[in-house]
């Protein structure tokens, strides 16, 4: 059973619906009619029965139809030892004979009969007499009248028949039911008053297969994949009766859904897909996501799909630095463009804009490529790349675009659960915690396994306070004030890559981290009919404003940690007058326009394509129309995002700029 957070509400069901039960809680009378209907020498043979073999084998010899006559220690042997075959043979059948005897031999009768009430199917899905009391009569086993006890008796030969029987169907079932009355009776365990009073049972309406919808599905894989990672196999998963609570919030899940669907327009094309993840910055515990629409897509947006973070990487590039002697007053080149020795090719700025020498609060509101490119080159990729990783992006998606000058502008590739994971990072003052979807793990023997996540020091305190800082300006002044949530502090970063090939924004609160990312999945322009070419400040900030101010209502304000010098200001000195761009050793690729090369290429950490494209028809329904097929890594360099010099007025929106590689105009 897998439960919402709460450890109430199910999510989903694994495996076989099976309630393990104590012989001595199934009364004797439900005992007496299996008996009477199965193997009514049960306590007296030696676990198989010479007569019915005899007639069972020889059918299976002559092709006929196998017979019955198999008795409750063999049936038990057939259903509860995997290694022995289902299959209809001469040679399974001996098998079977020889485990029946050496199991009578070895163990009690009481064993053999608890162990065959607890595996045999009763039909209505139901494994074992308990799950079948509820299934049939919803009550408990030790509930169960003497007519009940009997009818669940007769399902044992035609399970799936008698399930819920009516017409023709109906009248063998109580024909079945009557036989095994008249069994009891004439085993002397019913005396033949009793047998005459028996009345055939009500039986309850059967209940409809527990079904996965909507994000259930995603949500089951992801908790499937870790309980893998912890060790459990999927035989635990499926057979051990596993009590698994998740980190996921009912409600919060609703919300995110309603927050796409909401703010997204009808004319939302079919191919652009939209991922958002909320992380507890304190636990790492993914709290809600929303991966789209599992009946169009096999792989989700949340978890799955890694599309180019754009400027939403700049801040692990600012914590670098802060963590390594720089500070907010630090000066970077902000003009445009930016030549570095090693790259033939200048990186300009949106609308080729020059800011001069500006400070790292500048630099990060305005998400100024050059100065970022600047910076990178002085605290060294390494570093940044060393934060990024310990903030949570796995070393493989960022070591390939290491060594290029671009590598802070967002040039790899991450998930929306990665992205909001690695910002949780600074609103839990510089520690990482291991993002995780399982909660806890209960076994049949009552022992609880808490999961404990990995917690890791990405940058000191101070550090991480100043990236804070320096992102709220981002959501006051800068690209991102489609975010702001007006009942508290917010901070974050808009991203847009090249051609707006995927738009981001990434924000958090002190409780709550949360990324927004759209993209589509033939790795074309994000574009919206009746809204244009999308930008990280648009449609993506706004999903991520209608998710928070849900998910944090009622929540108590709390105030980010003071940055250093506190009551900064831009007239601050540079520690560092140096206008050039230092190199770093790094060693670009052979060919510089590889930096710029936009050619789509798979992304091999997403499922491949199983479904033709689909056609960018408008979702009527205002429901993401996911299909089967991956986004592509995009492969070049991004970030030309600007905002005005001065602070905006009236909470107008100021859309970031192209993220990607840069444009000329």
């Amino acid at each position: 059973m897998i439960y919402y957070r709460d450890g109430k509400s199910v999510l989903a069901r694994r495996g076989i619906d099976r309630k393990i039960v104590e012989l001595a809680k199934v009364p004797k009378h439900v005992r007496d009619a299996v008996i009477a209907a199965e193997n009514r020498s049960f306590y007296e043979d030696g676990g198989v029965s010479v007569k019915g073999t005899g007639r069972a084998v020889w059918s299976t010899v002559t092709g006929q139809q196998l017979q019955g006559g198999s008795t409750i220690t063999q049936q038990l042997v057939r259903n509860y030892y995997s290694g022995l075959s289902q299959e209809r043979s001469v040679t399974r059948k001996f098998k079977e004979i020889l485990i029946a005897m050496k199991v009578d031999q070895s163990k009690s009768k009481d064993w053999v009969l608890e162990q065959y009430l607890n595996t045999i199917y009763f039909g209505r899905g139901a494994n074992g007499v308990q799950s079948a009391a509820r299934a049939y009569f919803n009550k408990d086993v030790g509930q169960l009248s003497v007519a009940e006890g009997a009818y669940l008796a007769a399902v044992i030969q035609q399970p799936s028949r008698f399930a819920d029987p009516k017409g023709p169907d109906l009248a063998a079932a109580q024909e079945r039911w009557k036989s095994v009355i008249d069994a009891m009776g004439q085993t002397g365990t019913l005396t033949p008053a009793q047998v005459a009073t028996q009345t055939f049972p009500k039986l309850a309406t059967p209940k409809k297969p527990f079904e996965l919808k909507g994000q259930a599905q995603y949500m089951l894989e992801q908790v499937t994949a870790e309980l893998n990672r912890r060790g459990y196999s999927d035989e635990d998963i499926n057979g051990g009766g596993l009590k698994v609570v998740t980190t996921f919030d009912k409600k919060l899940m609703q919300a995110a859904q309603r927050a796409v669907q909401d703010v997204l327009p009808d004319s939302t094309p079919k191919k652009v897909r939209t991922g958002l993840a909320a992380v507890d910055p304190a636990t790492g515990e993914v709290l809600a996501f929303y991966g789209g629409r599992p009946a169009q897509s096999q792989y989700d947006s949340a978890f799955s799909a890694k599309v180019m973070a754009g400027s939403t990487f700049k801040p692990y590039t600012l914590a670098a630095a802060l963590d390594n002697g720089f500070d907010l007053s630090t000066r970077v080149n902000g003009n445009s463009p930016m030549r570095v020795a090693s790259d033939p090719k200048p990186i300009p700025n949106d609308s080729d804009r020059s800011y001069g020498e500006i400070n790292l609060v500048r630099a990060t509101q305005n998400s100024v490529n050059t100065a970022f490119v600047d910076l990178g080159q002085k605290v060294g990729l390494d570093k940044v790349a060393t934060v990024a990783e310990k903030a949570g992006i796995p070393k493989a998606q960022i070591e390939k675009q290491q060594s290029y000058a671009s590598f802070p502008l967002g040039v790899s590739s991450v998930s929306a659960v990665q992205n909001a994971s690695g910002f949780s990072t600074f609103a839990n003052k510089g520690v990482h915690m291991e993002s995780h979807v399982v909660m806890s793990v209960t076994g049949t023997d009552g022992k609880k396994q808490t999961v404990e996540p990995v917690s890791t020091r990405v940058v000191g305190e101070q550090a991480a306070a100043d990236t804070t800082y320096a992102m709220q300006q981002v959501v006051k002044y800068g690209t991102g004030t489609a975010a702001r949530l007006y009942d508290r502090p917010v901070a974050g970063k808009t991203g847009t890559t090249d051609k707006s090939k995927s738009v981001w924004f990434n924000g958090f609160t002190p409780q709550l981290a949360v990324a927004v990312d759209m993209f589509r999945d033939d790795n074309a322009t994000v574009t919206i009919p009746g809204y244009g070419t999308q930008f990280g400040g648009q449609l993506p900030a706004q999903i991520w404003r209608a998710f928070m101010t849900e998910a944090m209502a009622g929540k108590p304000v709390e105030e980010f940690p003071e940055p250093s010098d506190y009551g900064w200001g831009p007239d601050y000195s540079s520690p560092d007058q140096n206008q050039d761009v230092p190199q770093q050793g790094n060693t670009p690729p052979p060919n510089p326009n590889d930096w710029f090369d936009n050619t789509p290429e798979p992304d091999i950490t997403a499922p491949p394509s199983t479904d033709p494209p689909a056609t960018d028809q408008p979702n009527n329904d205002g429901q993401e129309q996911d299909q089967q097929q991956q986004p592509t890594e995009q492969t070049g360099p991004t970030s030309t995002e600007q905002a005005p010099d001065q602070p905006t007025t009236g909470g107008d929106t100021v859309n970031d700029g192209n993220t990607g590689r840069p444009q000329s105009g």
